[in-house]
């Protein structure tokens, strides 16, 4: 399995002069994913987890619902020059009876890291349609619980620690319990692993948690959570506008710059008590 840290050597610059030594950096390596053989997307992600990624990634395009739509992951054979398999090729069957990918679903065979949906065949598929709404989903948080879960999430974050250089989501209850805490070097990736812990868990819908996230919030993570049937997303950092947008017409509450004891919320506030 690839490794999740790289160590390469580094000229440090100072005031005080200039030295060289070793920094660890966050893997990153291409995931082909395939459904039933065929070449379905390529994303730039941190090894580990990949089943999780895939499952979660198959569940926010709509493509399953439940742990059972999946028969069988299994990564294939990829040498790397010393022959060695780079486990960078994951190939999911399908149980019988569950249509594969709609087309729309098609990337232009590779999304960066940070971006998920910049290969998107066609924009009308990105406004997917949840099996599990989370507007009438009653997760009550108050802001004090809320406010005490960045530094949780950061506790968790063992590779960042070491790099500075992933994102992570985490799902949580409404008393503040982390869940399940991943990393990655793309925020969607992150989430589709804590998505894809959850479905295989058979946790999904999961009406009665919430999704936590160390950077933004963009569009596209809200439409995630949404799939998932997720009621609440907070972000360390500010949402776009399509994120509020989407997450009013989801009847998502939408947190963002939760920060300290601050935070703006700016759909659905009836979740979050008042001060």
């Amino acid at each position: 399995m690839g490794r999740v840290t790289v160590r390469r050597p580094v000229r440090m610059l100072t005031p005080n002069g200039e030295r060289t030594r070793p920094d660890a950096l966050a893997a990153e390596e291409p995931l082909e994913l395939r459904v039933a053989g065929s070449p379905l997307a390529v994303t730039m992600r941190t090894p580990g987890n990949d089943v999780e990624l895939a499952h979660g990634f198959l569940l926010s395009e709509g493509v399953i619902g439940d742990r059972e739509d999946v028969m069988t992951a299994r990564y294939c054979a990829g040498a790397d020059d010393d022959g060695r398999n780079t486990y960078n090729v994951l190939d999911v069957a399908l149980s019988p009876g569950v249509p594969g990918p709609d087309p729309g679903v098609e990337r232009n065979f590779y999304t960066t890291s940070s971006c998920g949906v910049c290969g998107k065949a066609a924009l009308d598929a990105v406004a997917l349609t949840t099996r599990y709404s989370p507007a009438e989903a009653d997760l009550p948080v108050t802001p004090e619980m809320l406010s005490t879960l960045p530094d949780a999430l950061r506790e968790r974050q063992k590779v960042f620690a070491s790099t500075g250089g992933l994102h992570a989501a985490a799902l949580f209850t409404a008393d503040g319990t982390l869940l399940h805490v991943r990393e990655d070097v793309g925020r969607h990736n992150a989430v589709d692993k804590v998505l894809g812990k959850a479905l295989l868990d058979g946790a999904i819908p999961a009406a009665d948690h919430g999704l936590l996230v160390s950077g933004r919030a963009s569009f596209e993570l809200v439409q995630k959570a949404a799939m998932a049937g997720i009621p609440l997303l907070a972000a360390v950092s500010a949402p776009s506008s399509l994120a509020v947008e989407l997450a009013a017409e989801q009847g998502m509450t939408l947190v963002g710059f939760l920060r300290g004891t601050s935070m703006n919320v700016y759909t659905r506030g009836d979740r979050v008590a008042e001060t």
